[in-house]
């Protein structure tokens, strides 16, 4: 009896080895389980302060965020109608800058052309349409030019400046109104005055009723072996309706230098003319142009007075003229003061143009040649 109990009592060593490490192998794992769970519990706990502090502070940054985002938004929307409009308005800057340059430098067709070219793009183009109203003014193209204004007056006061001026031209150019009563020989008498005044040249000044000054181009030309190279460009037109016999015309292109810069007398330069259009017999509506031109070598001579009346020589058409030196009759410097032009047919004054304008009040053209 006591054998047997000490038999069942008696345990294996290796089942107490084998008890412990599971024993050790359990606690293990319910540690690391904890530690996972712990761990994963704050890391959701951190996350959800993180994300509660970010929509706290969401609303201050959004605030400034929403001024600038319409910015690009609005120029996404601009930017394609300004893309697709730009060009034609600076094509038609472009031609307008282009015609104003070439009218202020006489060259009056070309001038047009441009003009003309830009109204086509834009025909309601009141800048366009002004420039090309000064310049057939310029062209002495009157009723071309009182067209235009009429147009400009007619758009309405919407169009700004160019309505008032087109106002102003048109009411420059008509006659006072008079009374009912006047009677119609008073309204005769106010339609032949204004007929035979209508016509100025560039400079402002009244011509006559058959012949005008369109132009007066001034280049100067650099040359070593001269003081002075200089040519003028003269347009010269018949005035619309006239009937021109070219024998009849007669252009005198005088130059005049200051003396010792005190006096000033006519020049002693060579001086020649070229006619620059080949028929110049006012066959057509487009002007005539003459070439005068003045040329003072260095170290020239003076020419006698009865010299120098002769070389402001009288200019037919088909014909050339040239200037000739003289003795030294003056003493002193000569310089290029200025000219005159004056423009005669069937031996009465159409036309004249000075520069400066006072040569014409030191030396007032004569009213026919025959006075000269």
């Amino acid at each position: 009896m006591r054998t047997l109990l000490s038999r069942a009592i008696r345990v294996d060593p290796s089942f107490h080895i084998g008890l412990g490490l599971i024993v050790i192998l359990a606690i293990a794992e319910i540690f690391f389980a904890a530690f996972f769970y712990v761990g994963r519990a704050r890391g959701a706990r951190f996350s959800a302060q993180a994300v509660a502090a970010t929509l706290a502070r969401a609303p201050a940054p959004s605030v400034s965020s929403q001024t600038p985002a319409p910015t690009p938004v609005q120029a996404a929307a601009v930017s394609p109608a300004a893309a697709v409009s730009a060009p034609s308005p600076s094509l038609v800057d472009q031609l307008l800058r282009e015609g104003i340059e070439l009218r202020d430098r006489g060259d009056t067709t070309n001038a047009l052309a441009r003009l003309q070219e830009a109204l086509d793009s834009e025909p309601n183009n009141t800048a366009v349409l002004e420039e090309m109203a000064k310049t057939y003014e310029s062209m002495q193209l009157l009723d071309r030019a009182t067209d235009i204004w009429r147009k400009l007056q007619e758009m309405g006061p919407s169009v700004g400046a160019a309505y008032e001026l087109a106002a102003q031209r048109l009411k420059m150019g008509v006659p006072s109104a008079e009374p009912a009563d006047s009677g119609i020989a008073n309204s005769s008498a106010d339609a032949t005055e204004n007929k035979e005044t209508e016509h100025k040249d560039i400079g402002g000044n009244p011509e006559g009723p058959v012949m005008g000054i369109t132009q007066v181009k001034t280049t100067d030309t650099s040359d070593p072996d001269t003081e002075k190279n200089m040519a003028l460009q003269i347009g010269i037109k018949k005035q619309p309706g006239a009937s021109i016999d070219h024998m009849k015309v007669k252009i005198l292109v005088e130059f005049y230098d200051t003396v010792g810069d005190k006096e000033i007398k006519l020049t002693d330069a060579d001086v020649n003319y070229e006619w620059l259009t080949p028929k110049h017999d006012w066959t057509e509506t487009n002007p005539e142009v003459l070439s005068v031109k003045y040329v003072r070598p260095k170290a020239s001579g003076a020419s006698s007075e009865s010299s120098l009346s002769e070389a402001a020589a009288a200019v037919r058409p088909g014909q050339k003229g040239r200037g000739a030196k003289g003795s030294a009759a003056d003493s002193g410097r000569r310089k290029y003061l200025g000219y005159v032009i004056e423009v005669y047919y069937n031996d009465e004054l159409q036309a004249v143009q000075a520069e400066p304008s006072r040569l014409l009040q030191l030396f007032p053209p004569s009213k026919s040649t025959s006075a000269r």
